[in-house]
């Protein structure tokens, strides 16, 4: 997961027609990048081109983006460490963004720790560890950035990033806007954080406790995930939510998908893992049409198998053909 989810770009649920321009309306701001490849920015490597790509370093070259965006009438997107995410072969029709910088940093502020919204929620964790602050491991298991684990309210092995987090800086083209947890609309896996909202900043409230203790506690959970869930593949992670469906009796999306014969199961380049069917790997030269594809053959087994009806965890960018996936 866990980048940014693609502020301004198509969601799961519609699909954006793309521009009959590609030239903007407004001069190219410093450092835009144009036909920008961006496969090599996601984990699972797929998917075609943006328009305009950028980084952004500061909060002012943040607004000063969205701003052009607006002006120039493109639809706007961030990446973060590129899991949990699908570009769409075609491409994204707009400006994709990337924090960088000072929105990348990580920064102790007494017992609370400050993380830019491109800073990778991993590495928080370990800085956080490092300097005997404990609240945050859950974290270290969630390959995505800080922006996107509060667009997608992440969590894991029972720790949540609402318990640790105290405030957000979200940019508009408009400015700044400082939000409380309980102004992000929380729910499983989501927000409602909306289009041109950018995560920049975010404020996690720890506790102090002995480094070793938490380093331990690090190393522990990083056993259990490599013990678990593949790794040295190329894949988004988690493909499905796990359900809350009395239909699964307690099942996880991974065991589900084992029970239809999903394990392994490929179509053209993408596969469902062998080591754990709730995971899509790109084999070699998979396209996104071949992953969604396979994600709606899983979905389509377990459906008939049990009556449980997947929803997929994995947010898409760009015009990509998942219809019913979704629904």
């Amino acid at each position: 997961m866990w980048t940014a989810w693609p502020t301004g770009s198509c969601t799961p649920r519609e699909t954006a027609e793309p521009s009959t321009a590609i030239e903007p309306l407004v001069s190219l701001p410093a450092d835009v990048q144009q036909d920008f490849p961006l496969a090599r920015l996601t984990t699972v490597r797929t998917g075609g081109a943006a328009d305009f790509f950028a980084t952004a370093g500061s909060v002012a070259r943040l607004e000063q983006l969205l701003g052009w965006a607006g002006a120039s009438g493109l639809e706007v997107g961030v990446v973060g460490s590129g899991s949990n995410l699908l570009v769409s072969d075609e491409g994204f029709r707009g400006l994709v963004m990337k924090l960088d910088g000072e929105l990348a940093a990580i920064e102790r502020d007494g017992l609370r720790v400050v993380c830019g919204g491109g800073a990778r929620l991993p590495q928080a964790s370990a800085r956080a560890a490092k300097w005997g602050l404990t609240g945050l491991e859950f974290g270290v298991n969630i390959p995505g950035t800080v922006g996107g684990a509060v667009r997608m309210n992440a969590n894991a092995y029972g720790g949540a990033l609402g318990e640790a987090l105290e405030w957000v800086d979200v940019v508009t083209s408009g400015g700044v806007d400082r939000r409380a947890p309980e102004q992000l609309g929380f729910s499983y896996r989501r927000s409602d954080l909306g289009r041109g909202e950018v995560v920049a900043r975010a404020g996690f409230g720890l506790a102090p406790a002995e480094p070793e203790a938490v380093k331990q506690t690090l190393a522990d959970m990083r056993g259990r995930r490599k013990a678990a869930q593949p790794s040295g593949i190329k894949t988004f992670g988690s493909t499905f939510k796990n359900p809350d469906d009395p239909r699964a009796e307690g099942m996880s999306a991974g065991r589900l998908l084992d029970a239809a014969g999903c394990r392994g199961l490929t179509v053209g380049g993408a596969r469902f893992s062998p080591k754990h069917a709730n995971f899509v790997e790109n084999t070699g030269e998979a396209t996104t049409a071949d992953v969604v594809a396979l994600m709606a053959e899983g979905r389509r087994r377990v459906h008939e198998l049990s009556g449980v009806s997947l929803e997929p965890e994995v947010q898409l960018l760009g015009p990509v053909d998942a219809e019913g996936l979704f629904s």
